[in-house]
């Protein structure tokens, strides 16, 4: 499916529609038949990144020094196409923009650093910008380092779950340049796990880079939506309010598939491994190997200490691209092999609860301090020590989750 994919054939159903309009006694029918085919029509088409859209904030750029928070994702591509695209620096390099530097998240600007490793400053060796790191020790623009900036962009591609942290990184952009009254624009782009929301809610006390919010753990918006939402719902420090534009993308919606032509980190290699991460990167707070270190990166979960005769499926993992020391590194892991598993709506619990289960020794699997900032709960850890099934879980988890929808509704700029 390619990412601009068409899902049904609206010549067809411009022609049918059309025939049924020729009665001109049924003008009610005609109304509503010509309703339904500009709705499908909208829905066909293929989705414009806002990033796409340069007429919408190359005006609000012109004449400005521009800092740019982006990594390998932030492309303008080519007449839609999805393996045609350009860098949005080149792309505004070209267009006479006065960028003056770029704000690099984890894993880098170029995307290449593993999960965690520390990103240092830098110059950009084609475009020789200099590159400021927002990960490590410094993860909000300090006040030195906007000082010649007039407007900061924002575009990078996210996967919509609370963990990833690129949505932490522009929460703290955002409220480094509210305190500076520097203005932020947000590039719009599609979240694949936008079609619903489900997991345990962040509580306060355990709020920090892995989420900074009391969101749950996958929340059902684009990175716009959230963007307006931390904006308008006061949850920065200080209750600071930025500066903020949010360019829309076009006919775009959240139940329309998008499949990622760039991946948006090391260790999310397709849209499998998307769908996947808000269930199986629940493991990176236990010992479990969730497929680091191997090509099958968040579609596979084993481990050295599970119990083999449990298991038909093994494999080794060893240090590649994203992951310089796997764990369970060089150790025979056994486990699940999930890659042809099809687009969820849900977290999945099964395949922790499972690996559980089957740990002989159980203080081999939680690293409780990493397992709880992943869960955002102390809770979770307790539910799954004390055998509760995965729907006495979830049952924990919806009066926080319906308290989220009133508030997730309010933001919505797409259906």
């Amino acid at each position: 499916m390619a990412v601009f994919s068409i899902f049904k054939n609206t010549v067809l159903l411009l022609f049918f529609t059309l025939s049924a309009c020729g009665n001109h006694t049924k003008t009610h029918n005609k109304e509503l038949n010509s309703a339904v085919a500009r709705d499908t029509l909208a829905t066909d088409l293929p989705i414009i990144i806002a990033a796409n859209r340069t007429e919408a904030y190359l005006p609000l750029l012109k004449g400005k020094r521009v800092g740019i928070v982006a990594n390998q994702t932030s492309v303008i591509f080519k007449d839609t196409h999805p393996l045609s695209y350009t860098h949005i620096v080149d792309s505004l390099l070209a267009k006479d923009i006065n960028i003056k530097q770029v704000f690099a998240p984890e894993h880098g600007f170029r995307g290449e650093a593993d999960a965690g490793e520390k990103v240092s400053d830098g110059k950009d060796e084609k475009t020789g910008l200099p590159i400021i790191s927002l990960y490590g020790k410094n993860r909000k623009p300090s006040k030195e380092q906007l000082q010649h900036i007039d407007v900061i962009l924002f575009d990078i591609q996210d996967v919509g779950v609370r963990f990833y942290t690129y949505i932490a990184t522009m929460q703290l952009v955002m409220e480094a340049c509210a305190e500076n009254n520097i203005p932020v624009i947000v590039l719009d782009r599609p979240n694949p796990n936008g079609h619903y929301v489900d997991g345990p809610t962040m509580e306060t006390e355990h709020r920090g880079f892995l989420g900074m919010t009391n969101i749950p753990l996958v929340y059902g918006m684009t990175i716009g939506e959230y963007a307006n939402m931390i904006n308008k719902e006061g949850w920065m420090e200080n209750k600071v309010v930025s500066d903020l534009t949010v360019i829309p993308m076009e006919n775009y919606n959240h139940q329309k598939d998008y499949i990622l032509p760039i991946r948006p980190s090391p260790n999310l290699p397709n849209n499998t491994s998307i769908y996947l991460y808000p269930s199986l990167g629940l493991f990176e707070g236990t010992n479990v190997n969730a497929g680091r270190g191997t090509e099958f990166q968040f579609q596979r979960y084993g481990a050295s200490f599970l119990d083999s005769t449990k298991y038909n499926f093994k494999y080794t993992p060893a240090p590649n691209f994203g992951s310089k020391d796997p764990k369970e590194n060089g150790k025979i892991c056994f486990g699940k092999d999930l890659s042809q598993t099809p687009k969820t709506n849900t977290v999945n619990l099964d395949y922790i609860l499972d690996a559980y289960k089957n740990t002989k020794d159980k203080s081999l699997f939680f690293n409780t301090s990493g397992f709880t900032r992943h869960a955002g709960t102390k809770e979770l850890q307790k539910q799954i020590e004390a055998g509760l099934s995965q729907e006495e879980i979830k049952k924990t988890w919806q009066e926080d989750i319906d308290q989220f929808q009133k508030i997730r509704v309010k933001y919505l700029i797409y259906n």
